[in-house]
């Protein structure tokens, strides 16, 4: 489980094919000795496990599910990117909870500097759009940011100056894919509310009346 405050950015090495999958070696921001065989860091907002301890950073493993799903797939050699070593329970929640499981990819729509800030719209997938709630939280390659609109098609940020310099998005241009991961609250809600589908048999899920009937 992560928080969606970024630690910093970190640097992709060489990229090793392993059959449909792949390797990615990575250099951290922090010294490689913190670093702990096994442990979960998002990389862009995808959740990756440390397999290797080399002497400058580490090597994670890639399946072809992720880096079909994911913007993973088009990294290249010397790409920066968003890292985040996993919470510990206790620690201070300052963004919101990211469990690091893209939901998809969106497109940057535009980019527009308002005074200090930035404004960015983003594009996606109208069944995962329908998540997105103004003034919800969204983690966008692994940063949790507070929605500000939401539109028939996209959704829009204003960004804090530094919130652009301390993560990849002061690289960022139009038309650029980002991972995006939607609140985790707000699935399980629409799960419960919303009639399944793909079950077949019918089931109506959680309605008002299931609800007064359990005294609310």
């Amino acid at each position: 489980m992560f928080t969606g405050l970024v630690e910093g950015t970190g640097t992709l090495g060489r990229i090793t094919p392993s059959g449909p999958d792949s390797v990615l070696s990575i250099s951290p921001p922090w010294p490689v000795g913190e670093t702990v065989l096994g442990e979960s860091i998002a990389i862009n907002g995808v959740c990756l496990t440390v397999t290797r301890i080399t002497g400058d950073g580490f090597t994670m493993d890639v399946s072809a599910e992720s880096l079909s799903r994911t913007t993973l797939g088009a990294l290249r050699p010397g790409a920066k990117v968003n890292l985040e070593r996993a919470m510990q329970l206790g620690d201070r929640l300052g963004g919101h909870l990211v469990t690091g499981h893209v939901d998809c990819m969106g497109s940057l729509a535009k980019l527009e500097e308002v005074g200090g800030s930035t404004r960015i719209e983003v594009s996606m997938p109208p069944e995962h759009l329908r998540l997105m709630v103004e003034k919800g939280s969204v983690a966008l390659d692994g940063i949790s940011l507070t929605v500000n609109w939401v539109g028939p098609d996209r959704f829009g940020l204003n960004i804090i100056p530094h919130t652009i310099d301390a993560t990849t998005l002061h690289l960022a241009k139009q038309g650029d894919s980002v991972n995006i991961e939607t609140d985790l609250i707000g699935k399980y809600v629409a799960r419960l509310l919303n009639r399944d589908e793909q079950s077949g048999q019918g089931h109506t899920g959680l309605s008002v009346e299931d609800i007064r009937r359990m005294g609310w």
